[in-house]
């Protein structure tokens, strides 16, 4: 419980039960301002932590750049699931990029399931928790004037809304939305599927699609699980120029588009579908990218590493967690 030194206690204790400890990383998991109270529970680990940063910011606040400095002096060591996040840690935070290593995001092995069988009109899928800042908007936006592609396609948003905009707004985001689609006469090639689905029932949803939309509107994020996910189908995507879209799409398993343009998305979404020679190319590159991506590969990369750190001498190991101290923002800025 966020806030709860007996809570925090706990967690400490709990983790330091195990042989290694792993801890991930977001700004708004952990209490305290920016989420600090990370720092506390690597201050009171007595075993190896391994910290996974799933979010590393190009302009962060003093506070937030402070944390990551500090998590990555305090861990024994720190994964990143992208090169691009690598590139910034190392440029623009200037920490040991001796303790930073690449583990991608994972995909489920049932996303690469015999697909079900489709139907003659092509899909295209977005999925998630619907809310602001998904790039709904574009993406819907991107459809009109596509009504003369034969097959029609469907583009279905499937996904519930996010619980915190349901707690603040109801569902007055998603009735905006259908009303965006109405308005643009696009009832017919637009659908929403506000089901919440299990992972299998999901999977079987993403296998049946023929193209998936990341419309994000982020131009910082550096990981994303939907891309991953999509690539291990076998899926061609378009998706918005966020950072983890660029580096995992540039070798030809999908386009990427400038951000607020959504004439520029419905020429790629025009490309797709007309050319089957291109989505065919497309779908080929996002499985052989997808075949590195299954869980049980990624696991194996985390437990070699964790191995590793329990396979040192003890003295080098305690060695290391004395020097886990905390220090305050400023002096983590003086030094570099």
């Amino acid at each position: 419980v966020n806030g709860d030194p007996v809570s925090l206690t706990s967690a400490i204790k709990a983790l330091n039960s195990f042989d290694v400890a792993s801890i991930q990383h977001e700004y708004g998991i952990f209490g305290g301002q920016d989420g600090n109270e990370v720092l506390d529970i690597l201050g009171g680990l007595e075993v190896p932590a391994i910290v996974t940063l799933h979010t590393v910011l190009s302009q962060p606040t003093l506070g937030q750049r402070s944390i990551l400095r500090q998590l990555v002096a305090m861990a024994e060591r720190t994964v990143v699931m992208s090169e691009t996040a690598y590139s910034r840690l190392i440029s623009e935070y200037s920490v040991d990029a001796s303790k930073i290593r690449v583990i991608p995001h994972g995909a489920n092995l049932n996303i690469q399931d015999e697909s079900p069988e489709k139907d003659e009109r092509p899909s295209i899928l977005t999925w998630g928790l619907i809310g602001p800042g998904k790039g709904l908007e574009m993406a819907i936006d991107a459809f009109v004037g596509l009504d003369d592609i034969d097959p029609l396609p469907r583009y279905i948003i499937q996904g519930k809304t996010h619980p915190k905009v349901r707690a603040s707004q109801g569902t007055a985001y998603l009735d905006g939305l259908v009303a965006r689609v109405q308005d643009l006469g696009l009832e017919n090639i637009v659908e929403f599927d506000n089901r919440y689905l299990e992972s299998d029932e999901l999977a079987a949803e993403v296998r049946r699609a023929d193209m998936v939309v990341l419309p994000y509107e982020s131009t910082e994020q550096v990981t994303s699980g939907v891309l991953v996910e999509a690539l291990a189908a076998g899926k061609p995507v378009i998706a918005t120029e966020f950072p983890h879209a660029v580096e995992m799409l540039s070798t030809g398993a999908g386009i990427t588009v400038p951000h607020d343009q959504p004439g520029a998305m419905s020429s790629a979404l025009r490309r797709v579908l007309t050319y089957p020679v291109l989505a065919n190319r497309m779908a080929r590159e996002a499985r052989r990218i997808g075949m590195t991506l299954h869980w049980p590969t990624i696991g194996r990369r985390y437990d070699n590493l964790a191995t590793k750190l329990v396979s040192r001498p003890m003295t080098t190991r305690q060695v290391s967690y004395g020097r886990r101290l905390r220090t305050s923002p400023d002096a983590v800025t003086q030094a570099g």
